[in-house]
């Protein structure tokens, strides 16, 4: 400053722009003015010297001309208003934050606007009686005007303000929201993604481009809570709604639309309504400006007030009128308002003024604020005589202290630092928040979208996990809910099973769609009452690995007939879900752990048909579904020491002990009496598989029943790398030089027995030998068609069968059902021989399912899983595919009698194919033990 009146003062508008920061003082009118009226230029100069400081500093300052247009003081004074509400007259270079905005203001200049351009007689009266039509309502035209306005000032620069022109503060947040939900409904972040941008440009497409309405959200703007809210506008007449609420926007637009016909015939009267109405838009905006605890903390980033300068206090430009309409309406109402007034007057338009100078030289800028805001307390009363304008702080400023200082010009400033919220809640560290969030979501998504098999940005499908497959692929695990369908991770390639050279009849995705089918017909039955089961089978394929999903196709379609039986039939309906074991069941354990965490959630549940592969994992997996009460019905896992350990497994298929046993009835056959000793070898995988116990089981039986039939045996072990087995070095140890065993148990899987047939054929050393291979049910998956396994023209194969079919046949309506229910047998006469079922994997999981379900349903209702794995023990079928399932024998902790079994001879034919014969067998029921006799082999 270069006087010592300005340093004066700029030191008292420091001060108070310091108290600012820490309490929000109330903001005086400054008038300036000097004791000799030859001295009135130096007091503009002042004024701007300080609009210069205070603009320097980084206060938002606007600053009024010296000449504004209007008819009227009133006038220019509202006019000069108005232009206030252009945020760009209070820019700054080195203000900080970002502009203002001005929305009440904005939207009383729309009002305004849309008066001017209705006739000059509005609001008229209606027109008297006899006129044709019915008369204009004013109100109606009002509207309108608006509407055509779209509720802004006019020729108001649509882009002026940004993206304000968008309603962000709404549609934003509701464009969020459609985000959010999206995402909370697992939907993948692209859909997410683009359900929210659509969703925004659809609302600024209502907002901003479709013409004559009024903008969307309207009733929720914060000028409209204001508009509807000060107690300076009088009440809506004709008894129409003064409120506003969220939820009610039809009557809160009746009240806004109220309120704007009121305050539109105000602004028509042309009194000074219009002038204190705009001051007090203009005093909103600026707190709402400065309101610290708001969404953005904006009052915390600006912590100087803002201040309006005017240099020259005069009629031309309405500053008097603009003085007296602050005061008043300041004494109006209740709450403070960050605006600083700064202005220079004439001494001879001191009087207009109509309050008290401030006399003497001596007086300090600390005395003159003191004293204002000392009287503000009583200046305000109506009964105080001139007491018309106590906000007012008038300085008298003497000829002395306008003189330039000698020396260096002074500054005056008040010690400022960037404030917490600015460091903390600003846009760089909105940023550096955002990317971090960001690249948090992106580290979580990518988490979930690795070990879930359906997730989305913020959440998963915790039902299912992903795991990866030895060659490279991955396999969906666990139970399928929500729209997990595991038919979307079998690869499309794969068409037939490796293990046997068997085409599936269905794909998996068939089959899922059909069972989400009846799922959904028998929940959304009125009244319905249904009970839930779990199959969990295989059902992931490894192609290079030589696994398939073939084993688990079969069984669910089981599973799957069974239920459209039941739901035709029964008044208790079954729903069934999926669960995927893995590979050859090796996630067993992990999937029996999201049933039963899903049994939690799901008290319709109340068992589990499948895990038919006997794996180490398999007594993990047995025993935590025993800890969720469910009980478990397997159609073709043959373990021995399973229904031993555990009293909620039930199977149907033989044990391999008992199947090995029945076993000895050949191997007794194929000892040569003549020899004293003769020897057997049992061929079995090497340990490097050391979870699969049914070849462990089956290799520990057959050495005992061979022993038990007098047999000198050997066990030799071969290995599988890359899914093929290395059966060179066995082959040679069996057929040396012909002084070789010729009874060979093979204790392996199904998808070994091709290349043991080829080594066998191959060998020279097995050349004109009768080679005799005995093995458990895994052998009766294959195919032994001209295209399957082939089977040498010196070799016999001797297996058992889970299933006797052929006989069962008359009794059961299995087979019409099937054509009946089952995709694509429509137009078949089905029987046991028909490659989709000779199997007997689909049979022995539809009789599973019908014994679960029976034991759920018993005496007509349904009953909780504890009940049900209670009830399972009286269970006994008759008609079934297999034969009679009768659990009504199964003692706890011990293996039942009854099984269905089959022993067949595999021979080469008269060509290249293979014949396939039963040489006895037992339907499910009958416990009358095989002979040796029924068991006859033909010699060769």
């Amino acid at each position: 400053m270069s006087t010592g009146a300005g340093i004066d003062v700029q030191r008292r508008l420091e001060t108070l722009i310091r108290d600012f920061r820490a309490n929000e003082p109330p903001m005086p009118v400054v008038v300036l003015h000097a004791d000799e009226a030859s001295d009135d230029g130096k007091v503009t100069n002042l004024v701007e010297e300080l609009y210069t400081g205070q603009d320097t500093h980084g206060t938002r300052c606007a600053v009024v001309p010296a000449q504004q247009e209007g008819p009227t003081e009133v006038r220019r004074a509202a006019g000069l208003v108005r232009e206030l509400g252009d945020p760009r007259r209070w820019d700054s270079r080195h203000s900080i934050y970002r502009r203002y905005a001005f929305p009440r203001l904005r939207l009383v200049r729309a009002i305004e606007d849309a008066v001017g351009e209705l006739d000059a007689d509005w609001p008229q009266a209606p027109s008297a009686a006899g006129s044709r039509g019915s008369p204009p309502d004013p109100a109606q035209q009002l509207l309108d005007q608006l509407a055509r306005q779209r509720w802004r000032p006019k020729g108001a620069a649509r882009w002026s303000s940004g993206l304000r022109m968008f309603d962000m503060a709404h549609i934003l947040p509701a464009s969020l929201v459609a985000v959010l939900a999206a995402l909370l409904a697992r939907s993948h972040w692209s859909v997410a993604l683009a359900s929210g941008t659509g969703f925004l440009l659809l609302l600024v497409v209502l907002d901003n481009v479709l013409p004559g309405r009024a903008p969307i959200f309207l009733w929720l703007r914060r000028e409209s809570r204001w508009f509807m809210t000060t107690t300076f506008l009088r009440a809506a007449a004709r008894g129409r709604p003064t409120d506003v609420s969220l939820l009610r926007p039809a009557r809160s637009w009746n009240a806004i639309s109220a309120r704007a016909y009121d305050v539109a015939e105000a602004l028509k009267s042309g009194d000074d309504f219009q002038l204190q109405l705009y001051v007090l838009a203009l005093f909103e905006d600026l707190r709402d400006n400065h309101r610290r605890w708001s969404w953005d903390l904006r009052g915390f980033k600006r912590p100087r007030p803002p201040a309006l300068f005017l240099p020259q206090l005069t009629e031309a430009n309405g500053g008097i009128e603009l003085i007296k309409a602050v005061s008043d309406v300041r004494s109006r109402r209740s709450e403070l308002d960050p605006l600083l007034i700064v202005a220079a007057a004439r001494g001879a338009d001191v009087p207009r003024l109509q309050r008290s100078v401030i006399q003497g030289p001596g007086g300090t800028p600390q005395t003159w604020y003191h004293e204002w805001a000392r009287n503000l307390r009583a200046g305000q009363s109506p009964s105080r005589e001139l007491a018309e304008l106590p906000w007012v702080l008038k300085v008298a400023l003497p000829s002395g202290r306008l003189v330039p200082v000698e020396g260096l010009r002074h500054c005056v400033r008040t010690p400022s630092r960037p404030t917490v919220a600015r460091l903390v809640w600003s846009l760089h560290a909105m940023g550096l928040v955002g990317v971090l969030l960001t690249a948090g979501l992106a580290v979580r998504a990518e988490t979930l979208h690795d070990r879930h098999c359906s997730a989305s940005l913020l959440s998963a499908n915790e039902d299912t996990v992903k795991r990866s497959v030895p060659h490279g692929r991955t396999e969906c695990v666990g139970i399928a809910t929500g729209d997990v369908r595991f038919g979307d991770w079998v690869p499309k390639e794969k068409a037939e099973d490796q293990k046997g050279g068997r085409r599936p009849g269905w794909s998996l995705a068939d089959l899922e769609r059909a069972i989400k089918k009846a799922n959904a017909k028998v929940m959304g039955r009125r009244d319905s009452e249904y009970v839930t089961i779990v199959y969990a089978g295989p059902l992931s394929a490894d192609p290079e690995g030589g696994s398939s999903p073939l084993k688990g196709i079969e069984e669910l379609a089981g599973v799957h007939l069974a239920q459209s039986v039941i739901n035709e039939n029964s008044p208790v309906g079954l729903r069934v879900l999926i669960a995927n074991g893995g590979v050859d069941m090796l996630h067993q354990k992990e999937m029996a752990e999201a049933v039963a965490a899903y049994a939690d959630r799901d008290r319709t549940l109340v068992g589990v048909v499948g895990n038919g592969r006997n794996l180490e994992s398999s007594k993990d997996a047995t025993r935590i579904l025993r800890n969720a009460d469910l009980a478990v019905v397997s159609g073709t896992n043959s373990a021995t020491k399973l229904a031993q350990e555990f009293g909620n497994w039930f199977s149907l298929a033989a044990t391999d002990e008992w199947q090995v046993e029945q076993l000895g009835l050949i191997a007794s056959q194929l000892r040569k009496p003549h020899r004293r000793q003769q020897h057997a070898v049992v061929l079995t995988q090497e340990d490097g598989n050391a979870d699969d116990l049914y070849t462990k089981e089956q290799a520990e039986f057959a050495m005992r029943m061979l022993k038990d039939q007098g047999f000198e045996r050997e066990q030799k072990r071969y290995a599988v790398k890359g899914g093929k087995p290395e059966l060179l070095s066995g082959s040679e140890g069996i057929c040396g030089g012909g002084s070789g065993s010729t009874v060979i148990y093979f204790a392996g899987r199904v998808e070994h027995l091709g290349p043991l047939m080829n080594q066998l054929d191959t060998d020279s050393g097995c050349e004109n030998q009768d080679i005799s291979i005995l093995g458990g049910d895994d052998l009766s998956k294959a195919d032994f068609s001209p295209n399957g396994v082939g089977v040498g023209s010196e070799v016999t194969l001797y297996h058992s069968v889970l299933a006797e079919l052929e006989r069962a046949e008359e009794q059961t309506a299995f087979y019409q059902e099937a054509a009946k229910h089952l995709p694509g047998l429509s137009s078949q006469r089905l029987s046991p021989t028909t490659p989709v079922l000779a199997s007997g994997q689909t049979a022995l999981a539809h009789d599973a399912t019908r014994a679960l379900h029976a034991a759920a349903t018993r005496s007509g209702g349904s009953h909780t899983r504890a009940e049900t794995w209670v009830n399972l023990r009286t269970v006994r079928l008759s008609g079934m595919a297999t034969g009679t399932i009768d659990f009504t024998g199964a003692t706890p902790y011990k293996n039942r009698k009854g099984h269905s079994i089959a022993l067949k001879e595999v021979r080469r034919g008269d060509s290249v194919s293979s014949r396939s014969r039963v040489l006895c067998s037992r339907l499910a029921g009958n416990t009358q033990p095989l002979t040796e006799k029924e068991c006859a082999i033909r010699k060769k």
